[in-house]
């Protein structure tokens, strides 16, 4: 169940303040944090109200394609993912959700749109959260209808603006490259909602360009009390959308903006997910498993580190724990031990031989075609500290 917001309702005024946008305006007000937003559950997931910021992505597959979409959701789940939204379509895509949801691992999010009686099957087979365009299935008596399925249900449903899709009056009054306009459009939907008397609401406010979707997402942070679902949309491939998506979503993070999150890639939805953790990892917020870090190489350096980096990387994902922990890797005594200190364990490399330090302190040196060897040893044995230290406490809570 979620928590009561009070009585403000946001359909009915839009009047925004533009000053201050920033983690601290002029004004002296900050983008409100994360534990200020309603809190709404996606299955047994909390979103919002101080939750982890919860990493989600959607399928790739044919819904309808029952064992292909069930076998990306598992590979999904196993890389992290929390939530995982499929389209639905049609009805074959609806009939296939009872089944879907069933052997599912992950609470299942129904994308719909169009056909609102659509929704109202992907309600009764089960689905955890509906994500719906109040504009495009039928009207506000449509919309009401799923409003009462998602309430009997008790499920959240998501809606939001995507500055590629905005209403005419709202491109008319502000054009396609301004958050007010943005924001404006979202709040009509939320209105929808309200006003059928629903607040398990989660807003999104997507925009491709990196600097449209920061500013959209600062200017709701501080006028809607919901919980918000950020991502840079359509931000490309893996290299192209991953830097743009680190940069717009770890702005945000920063600034306490965003209750959960979606890596938007044309690329195998696992490396949204891998990506989404390493931005979350980078500000902070949440580390899944091991993270290796190393420094850029130079003149100095007198081992192949590139192919160094690459081949810990590989050893170290390979032994597929969830259990934090990070691995330097270093090209030489300037970027070795002392500063890579917080690093649980690594390497400083040398002509023909490495030093195997933790935490900051050099354990041997060892020859450079052992190097690798002689550092997974020490890996390992940090893992099993961790996992030991981790029972323990899970024994004593």
């Amino acid at each position: 169940m979620s928590e009561p917001s009070g009585n403000r309702t946001f359909g009915d005024s839009i009047e925004i303040r533009t000053e201050g946008l920033g983690p601290a305006g002029k004004d002296g007000v900050r983008s409100a944090p994360r534990d200020a937003t309603r809190r709404v559950h996606v299955g047994k997931v909390p979103i919002g109200g101080g939750a982890p910021v919860v990493v989600q992505s959607m399928t790739t597959t044919m819904t309808w394609d029952v064992p292909a979409t069930l076998e990306q959701i598992r590979r999904l789940e196993e890389a992290g993912c929390e939530i995982v939204r499929v389209a639905v379509p049609d009805e074959k895509s609806a009939d296939a959700l009872p089944e879907i949801v069933k052997g599912s691992p992950l609470p299942v999010v129904a994308d719909i749109h169009f056909t609102w009686k659509l929704g109202l099957k992907a309600i009764a087979a089960g689905v955890h959260k509906v994500r719906i365009n109040p504009g495009n299935i039928g009207g506000e008596s449509r919309v009401q209808e799923i409003v009462a399925a998602a309430k009997d249900k008790g499920i959240p449903i998501r809606v939001g603006a995507n500055a590629g899709s905005l209403p005419k009056e709202i491109i008319a009054k502000y054009g396609v490259h301004d958050p007010l306009g943005i924001v404006e459009a979202a709040l009509i939907p939320i209105g929808i909602l309200e006003k059928a008397g629903f607040e398990d609401i989660v807003v999104s406010m997507k925009a491709s360009d990196v600097g449209l979707a920061v500013a959209s997402y600062r200017l709701a942070s501080r006028r809607i009390p919901y919980p918000l679902h950020i991502g840079i949309t359509e931000a490309g491939s893996t290299r192209r959308g991953s830097i743009k998506s680190a940069v717009g979503l770890g702005m945000l993070l920063e600034e306490g903006i965003g209750d959960t999150m979606r890596v938007s890639l044309t690329a195998d939805p696992v490396e949204e997910i891998e990506t989404a953790f390493m931005i979350l990892s980078a500000v902070g917020l949440r580390q899944r498993g091991p993270e290796v870090i190393s420094c850029p190489s130079c003149g100095r350096c007198d081992i192949d580190l590139i192919g160094l980096a690459t081949t810990v990387e590989n050893r170290v994902k390979a032994l597929g724990t969830k259990i934090p922990l990070k691995v330097a890797v270093m090209g030489c005594e300037v970027n070795g031990p002392g500063e890579a200190r917080d690093a649980d364990v690594g390497i400083a490399g040398g002509l023909h031989e490495g030093l195997i330090f933790k935490n900051g302190e050099i354990l041997r040196k060892v020859k450079e075609n052992r190097v690798v060897d002689e550092l997974m040893i020490e890996v390992e044995k940090v893992l099993r500290d961790k996992e030991a230290d981790a029972a323990r406490r899970e024994g004593g809570a």
